[in-house]
């Protein structure tokens, strides 16, 4: 019996930063010296892009069209400090599932035994979470991945997002899905944003692995086309992100979280709404919710 493979699955809305925090996951773990595979699950296939100083690589889907059958190692590409990274890819545009392409690869790596021939360690699926359904959903549905966490900010569409995904988890966990390990919460910029998030943690039975912060660290390493942990290693943004690494790495217990119904979801950012305007108004000194 070979080792147990850690597969873990990062959810978020798009734009959220979800790739960001992915990949410098990826090269953290890697720097403590996890065999690590990226596993981009975006139809837009730029997961990978900071690992491989900006550069794109064809996908699982691309190769698929141009050959009838396709060799796992034409698909999977080196990128910093020996990171595994795979696009799933997307169809062309306006033409079936987006997520097929997830599909399609996870299939494809399960039937040729990838990840034990490679002997990796940890498997990071990057995936888009602003819709949890056909190829999106399957590493919960299937329970493909062993742990689910949601990169989210303080933002409402973003909090929203994350709060489905709970949905799709608590519905899968029963029939042998992933569970929730918990909230990544990024672009941490105001000082209420923390309270926000901790507060939606709180009231939907989960965690918080993380708070990163907002960082101009971020966009100029991006510029160059490399994660945070390459392009500025000895940087504060650098560091959360080897924290953050260090507690996904040593995550066991993952649960089944409480979603807020959508009519209990909106009474409460309109609580907080109410609480940040009085707030601004200086009719309160704290946004804490006295509500």
């Amino acid at each position: 019996m070979g080792k147990k493979i850690k597969q873990i699955a990062i959810y978020g809305k798009g734009g959220i930063g979800k790739s960001t925090t992915t990949s410098n996951l990826s090269a953290a773990l890697s720097e403590m010296g996890y065999k690590v595979m990226q596993f981009g699950c975006d139809p837009k296939s730029d997961s990978t892009n900071t690992l491989r100083g900006g550069r794109y690589i064809p996908t699982v889907l691309d190769t698929l069209r141009e050959k009838s059958s396709v060799n796992p190692r034409d698909v999977i590409f080196d990128g910093f400090n020996g990171i595994y990274c795979v696009e799933a890819g997307g169809p062309a545009p306006g033409v079936g599932c987006a997520g097929r392409g997830i599909i399609t690869a996870v299939e494809l790596f399960k039937q040729q035994r990838v990840f034990e021939e490679l002997d990796l360690d940890i498997v990071i699926y990057d995936v888009l979470g602003d819709v949890v359904c056909g190829g999106f959903a399957m590493p919960i549905r299937e329970g493909i991945a062993d742990h689910v966490f949601t990169v989210s900010s303080s933002d409402f569409m973003s909090v929203y997002a994350s709060n489905n995904l709970f949905k799709g988890i608590a519905k899968y966990s029963r029939s042998g899905g992933a569970l929730l390990g918990g909230v990544i919460a990024n672009s941490m910029g105001t000082p209420y944003s923390r309270e926000i998030i901790d507060d939606f943690a709180a009231l939907t039975k989960t965690r918080i692995m993380e708070y990163i912060p907002r960082s101009i660290t971020v966009t100029q390493s991006e510029l160059q086309g490399k994660t945070t942990i390459e392009a500025a290693p000895t940087s504060a943004q650098a560091g959360v992100y080897r924290s953050l690494a260090g507690k996904i790495a040593a995550h066991t217990e993952s649960g089944t979280p409480a979603p807020l119904e959508t009519t209990e979801l909106r009474e409460w950012a309109g609580k907080w709404g109410d609480s940040l305007l009085a707030l601004e108004q200086g009719k309160i000194t704290s946004p804490g919710l006295t509500i």
